[in-house]
């Protein structure tokens, strides 16, 4: 199966992640740079694994 990620994808990509780091960041209150990019990588994975799963839904 061949994936194509256009341009709205990346700003989904990129709203969720900034979405969901932002909800971690208030969840969670990390104290270190660590953790703060510990929730960063989190939320990269998860936005990205979102589109892509919905992008697969859908073709």
């Amino acid at each position: 199966m061949k994936l194509h990620l256009s341009n709205a994808d990346v700003v989904a990509v990129i709203a969720l992640a900034l979405i969901g780091a932002l909800v971690l960041a208030i969840r969670f209150r990390p104290s270190t740079w660590k953790g703060i990019l510990a929730e960063a990588v989190a939320a990269n994975v998860v936005a990205v694994g979102t589109v892509v799963a919905l992008e697969m839904l859908l073709a």
